[in-house]
């Protein structure tokens, strides 16, 4: 068995595609393909799942990531501990539902580049579920996602609460709701309703607000990010949890501002998730640490 044999199925398991991992690692995928079914020869076991959508790990190699970590990791402290200089970089991937962006991952990515420059950190945008198998499958290795009080921590994942919110309405600063001290759920149903796509808590959230009700038109899209420009360009309103507005460019412009629902207690927890192993990569952990660090900063204010 050989090192790189680890970091290659490491590789196509992050990726998720044998040929994204041949073009990063810069080899022909016949050779990527040969040198992992090498490894599963050698151990007798079917490491990855082929399918024509891309690989996944299987069952089998899922429980043996952990050990594939400890042994790269090992061998990340042999080469530090030998004062090589130009050692392959690990790279960090970030699973985010685009909340709290602005207050809270920018400034963490910030600081984590500033403490780690060979460090590549990969922001991936995705939906809840998405970004749950990604970080059990071993392609991400944090995720940021909105729960709702209540929610239930799935299976294989350990979950930080980072921070604590309620739901706004975010609206343009000339809509006539905005100058309004909150915003009933008649008062939304009677505007275009920018809702996020099913796979989002928030779109979760506001089926239930509206309780099959109606609005007078509505949008889906991915994301607060997105949300939040389609109202600053007058297409209607949205819902979001306060931490994902409270400081944004465009709220600082005032182009958007936000406004409390009628009569809601909710509240939107923002979770740092990852995967249960006894063993994780030493930069994921310092990315974590430094998420965490961040929120209880924010959480002072």
């Amino acid at each position: 068995m050989r090192t790189e044999q680890l970091e290659y199925l490491a590789a196509v398991t992050r990726l998720g595609s044998l040929r994204r991992a041949a073009d990063e690692l810069r080899l022909s995928q016949p050779a990527l393909s040969e040198t992992v079914r090498n490894l599963e020869r050698e151990l007798g076991v079917d490491l990855l799942e082929r399918k024509r959508s891309g690989a996944t790990m299987s069952a089998a190699g899922r429980e043996l990531l952990p050990h594939i970590v400890s042994v790269l990791e090992a061998v990340d402290r042999l080469r530090a501990a030998a004062g090589e200089q130009h050692r392959v970089s690990r790279m960090v991937r970030v699973g985010t539902v685009n909340a709290a962006t602005v207050p809270l991952l920018i400034p963490v990515l910030r600081e984590f580049r500033a403490a780690h420059p060979v460090t590549q950190v990969e922001v991936v945008g995705a939906q809840q579920p998405e970004i749950r198998r990604g970080l059990v499958e071993g392609s991400l290795d944090l995720g940021l996602v909105n729960h709702l009080d209540g929610d239930d921590v799935p299976a294989g994942v350990e979950s930080t609460q980072l921070l604590s919110g309620r739901p706004v309405v975010c609206l343009r600063a000339d809509s006539p709701l905005a100058a309004r001290s909150v915003v009933t759920v008649e008062d939304l149903l009677g505007v275009p309703l920018i809702a996020m796509r099913a796979g989002y808590v928030m779109h979760r959230y506001v089926h239930r607000l509206l309780a099959g009700r109606t609005p007078a038109f509505s949008y889906s899209t991915d994301g607060a990010e997105m949300g939040k420009l389609l109202v600053a360009e007058g297409l209607g309103a949205t819902v979001l949890p306060d931490f994902s507005v409270v400081g944004d460019p465009l709220e600082r412009s005032g182009t958007i501002v936000h406004r409390p629902l009628a009569d809601d207690t909710t509240r939107v927890l923002l979770m740092l998730q990852r995967r249960r192993a006894e063993s994780v990569p030493r930069a994921a952990r310092e990315l974590h640490t430094a998420f965490v660090r961040r929120a209880r900063e924010l959480s002072a204010r």
